[in-house]
C-alpha cells in the first residue's frame, strides 16, 4: 500500500500516517487501525474533490461526447460510471487513478460471481431477486459494448478484450456497490461555458470543472447540523442501477479502505467546499479498527453488497449470534393468493389491489427481530376479506380498513408465514442450526446459511407471537361463553343481576 499512500499524498491528500495504519483484519480484510489513541474529533485524513473518481471527474465523458453520451444512455444507472472506471484503469500507470485503482480487490465473494449451486443456498432470502446478473449484463451487452465500438481512438481494438470484458465489468460494478459514496455537487462543479463566472475558484475544483459533463444533479445527502455534512455511502434503495442520474456516485480514495460493524462507528466521511475529511466521532484506542458505519443493514444486503455478513449478540435470541438488523420481506402478492385463492385474478379483487396501490399501500411487508404482526399486510388482509359494499364505503373514505386481528385473519397471517418459511432451501430451522457448527462447510455456504438462518428465525418467532395472540383471543372466547350460561341464558333459571 505504499505506492497508493504516496499516490494519494503526490494528489493533494494529507494522511496522518501517525494516528493511521493499514492493516490486515481477520474476517473483514484490509482496513485502517488506529496506531494510537485517538481523541474524539481529530481529522485523521483530507482529500481534495478532484481526487474522487466520477463521471464528472474523469475526462471520458467529455472526449465521448455529451450527446454520445446520452445517446447510449450512459448517463443512466452505473454503466457510465463502471465503463469511466475500466477506462482509466486501461491508461494503466498513465493514468491519474492509476495507483488507486491497483489498490482496490480484484476479488470478491458477493452472490454475482457465486455458482448456480451456491446460489440455491440462498433461494427464499432477500437476497436472491436482488443481485441483478442479468439486469447487469443487459446493460454490458445492448449500452456499453455498442457504445466503445464506435470509438476506437478512445477503445482500442486490441484492448477490448483485456480491458472490457464482462467479468471486469461485474469486478468493477461490485467495485462500485461496495465502495463508493454519494458525493453532492460543489461550487466548482458548473458547466464548462459558465466557468468564467468561477475564476475564484481553487485549481483542483477547476480541475473537475473540466472534466464535467453536467449530465445530471446531485442527490441530497444528510447533513449534520453544526455546517460540515456527513457523507452517505449508496444506500439499498439506489444500488439497483435504474436512478437516471449517477453522476453523485464517486469512487473516494482512502475514504473505502475503512471497514464497516454493526454498531461500531467511530469515524465519518465529511465534505467541505473543495474538500472531504474523515472526523473521528468518538475515542479510538490504540490497535482498534476505525470503521466508517452508514446505518446498519440486515446480512441480507451485507452479503449481497459487501460479500460478508455481521454476527453480534442479539437480543431477540437471548444473546445468541445474529445480526438485530435482519428481515424478512413478503411479497404482497403471496398475501394476494393465499387471501384470494384462485379468484385472485377477479376484477373485484383487481381493483381493491390497484386502489391499495395508488394509495401508497406496501407491495413487500417487512418483518423484522421485533416479533410484531404487520399492520399493512393485516390491513391488505381485511381489505380483501370486505364485502363489495364494505369496498365501496372504504374506498369512498379514501382509508383502507383498520388492522382487526381476529381468528379468520389470524388463519390467514400463519399460512403466509408458512408458505413463506416454505420457501427456504432448508425450511427446517433445527436442521439449519446444526448445519452451521459444521466446520465443512464454503465460506459461501456459511455465509448463505446465516443469512437464511436469521430470517428464518425471524419467521419462527412470528409464528410464535400469532400463536399466543390466538390463545388470547380463544381464552376470550371461552371466558365470554361462560359468562353467557353463568348467566342462564342456557338452561336453568336466570339469575338477576345485583345492583
Amino acid at each position: 500500500m505504499d505506492d497508493f499512500i504516496a499516490w494519494f499524498q503526490h494528489h493533494g491528500g494529507v494522511l496522518d500516517t501517525s494516528i493511521m495504519g493499514i492493516a490486515d483484519f481477520p474476517g473483514s480484510g484490509r482496513g485502517a487501525i488506529a496506531l494510537k489513541d485517538i481523541p474524539e474529533g481529530s481529522t485523521i485524513f483530507t482529500l481534495p474533490r478532484s481526487l474522487t473518481l466520477s463521471t464528472r471527474t474523469s475526462n471520458l465523458p467529455s472526449a465521448f461526447g455529451v450527446e454520445a453520451w446520452r445517446k447510449y444512455n450512459l448517463h443512466k444507472g452505473w454503466v457510465g460510471l463502471i465503463l469511466c472506471i475500466m477506462w482509466e484503469e486501461a491508461h494503466g500507470n498513465e493514468g491519474k487513478w492509476y495507483a488507486y485503482l491497483a489498490s482496490l480487490p480484484t476479488h470478491f465473494d458477493t452472490p454475482i460471481f457465486w455458482s448456480d449451486e451456491e446460489l440455491q443456498e440462498l433461494q427464499g432470502t432477500a437476497v436472491v431477486d436482488k443481485i441483478g446478473r442479468v439486469e447487469a449484463e443487459c446493460d454490458y451487452h445492448e449500452k456499453m459494448i455498442p457504445a466503445i465500438k464506435t470509438r476506437p481512438d478512445l477503445f482500442p481494438t486490441k484492448k477490448i478484450d483485456t480491458w472490457y470484458t464482462l467479468h471486469r465489468y461485474h469486478i468493477t460494478g461490485n467495485r462500485i456497490l461496495s465502495r463508493s459514496f454519494q458525493v453532492e455537487r460543489w461550487k466548482g462543479d458548473v458547466k464548462q461555458e459558465d466557468s468564467d463566472e468561477h475564476e475564484d475558484v481553487p485549481e483542483d475544483s477547476i480541475e473537475d470543472t473540466q472534466a464535467n459533463t453536467s449530465i445530471g444533479s446531485a442527490m441530497d445527502i444528510d447533513g449534520t447540523g453544526d455546517g460540515d455534512e456527513a457523507l452517505g455511502e449508496e444506500s439499498s434503495d439506489s444500488d439497483d442501477e435504474d436512478i437516471d442520474d449517477s453522476s453523485e456516485v464517486s469512487m473516494v480514495p482512502m475514504a473505502d479502505l475503512l471497514n464497516a460493524r454493526y454498531d461500531s462507528e467511530n469515524a465519518k466521511l465529511f465534505y467541505e467546499e473543495y474538500h472531504l475529511q474523515l472526523v473521528t466521532t468518538k475515542p479510538i484506542k490504540a490497535g482498534e479498527q476505525i470503521f466508517n458505519t452508514y446505518g446498519d443493514p440486515p446480512n441480507s444486503d451485507l452479503l449481497r453488497r459487501y460479500g460478508h455478513v455481521d454476527l453480534v449478540p442479539c437480543p431477540h435470541l437471548k444473546g445468541a449470534l445474529g445480526n438485530p438488523q435482519d428481515i424478512v420481506e413478503i411479497r404482497a402478492d403471496l398475501v394476494v393468493k393465499v387471501v384470494c385463492g384462485d379468484d385472485a385474478n377477479d376484477e373485484k379483487y383487481q381493483q381493491r389491489i390497484d386502489w391499495w396501490l395508488d394509495e401508497g399501500g406496501d407491495d413487500v411487508f417487512v418483518l423484522d427481530t421485533d416479533p410484531i404482526l404487520p399492520v399493512a399486510m393485516t390491513s391488505l388482509i381485511r381489505l380483501l376479506l370486505l364485502t363489495q359494499e364494505e369496498w365501496e364505503k372504504a374506498r369512498e373514505k379514501g382509508r383502507p380498513p383498520k388492522a382487526k386481528f381476529d381468528l379468520q385473519v389470524s388463519e390467514l397471517l400463519r399460512r403466509i408465514f408458512e408458505i413463506r418459511l416454505s420457501t427456504y432451501q432448508s425450511p427446517d430451522l433445527e436442521t439449519d442450526e446444526k448445519l452451521l457448527a459444521s466446520e465443512l462447510l464454503t465460506l459461501n455456504k456459511r455465509h448463505a446459511l446465516i443469512v437464511r438462518l436469521g430470517e428464518k428465525r425471524i419467521l419462527a418467532g412470528t409464528l410464535e407471537i400469532l400463536r399466543l395472540k390466538e390463545a388470547v383471543l380463544d381464552n376470550a372466547g371461552s371466558t365470554s361463553k361462560k359468562r353467557v350460561v353463568s348467566g342462564g341464558t342456557v338452561g336453568g333459571n336466570p339469575k338477576r343481576a345485583r345492583r
